[in-house]
């Protein structure tokens, strides 16, 4: 993949790129700081967790309730899954911090378990606590907070990875931007 993603980034411009990555870069560690402060996904990801429980409920009331949270991760990596598909190298940054804030809105639910204080949305009058049904059929629900914060540092860990690759393939692309010297070596000596 990195061979691919070094022919990839030949010719391409990384300015507007790198742009984008400080964005990404800002709104996760923004995210991270502050779990209310949503994040640029936090519509889209709302969205598909809603949906999962709907796509999920067919396969019994464990999968509908679980579907919601497994729906807004596995989208993010069915984003990464398209854009790798379609050689997008640069892409596959923007859906880990995608998947990176969806792991944050993530621990914010699981960690809300025992103490509900968010404010649930439902289809019905009485929205039922995702995480507070899954962690008690399990007999788990003292470890919610764990969890959650085990999903935080996976999210930190996603972000940076994700923000790290996409600096290199920018970096990548700003050399391959270099006018070449007599030699044609860009300024760069062999090693």
């Amino acid at each position: 993949m990195l061979t691919a993603a070094k022919a990839w980034a030949q010719g391409r411009s990384p300015y507007w790129r790198l742009a984008i990555l400080a964005l990404l870069g800002w709104d996760g560690l923004r995210h991270l700081r502050d779990p209310e402060a949503g994040g640029l996904f936090a519509g889209i990801t709302f969205g598909v967790h809603e949906l999962g429980h709907l796509v999920f409920s067919f396969f019994g009331e464990f999968m509908g309730v679980a579907g919601g949270s497994l729906n807004q991760l596995l989208i993010p990596i069915g984003a990464g899954a398209l854009l790798y598909y379609y050689n997008d190298y640069f892409g596959l940054s923007a859906a880990g911090a995608w998947l990176s804030s969806s792991l944050l809105d993530l621990a914010r639910y699981v960690g809300d378990a025992r103490s509900f204080d968010l404010d649930l949305v439902g289809f019905g009058g009485d929205p039922q606590h995702d995480w507070a049904y899954l962690l008690g059929r399990f007999g788990a629900l003292q470890y919610d907070t764990r969890i959650a914060n085990g999903l935080r540092l996976f999210a930190l860990i996603c972000l940076l990875v994700s923000l790290g690759y996409g600096l290199w393939v920018c970096m990548i692309m700003r050399r391959a931007l270099q006018p070449l010297d007599d030699l044609g070596t860009g300024g760069r000596t062999s090693e």
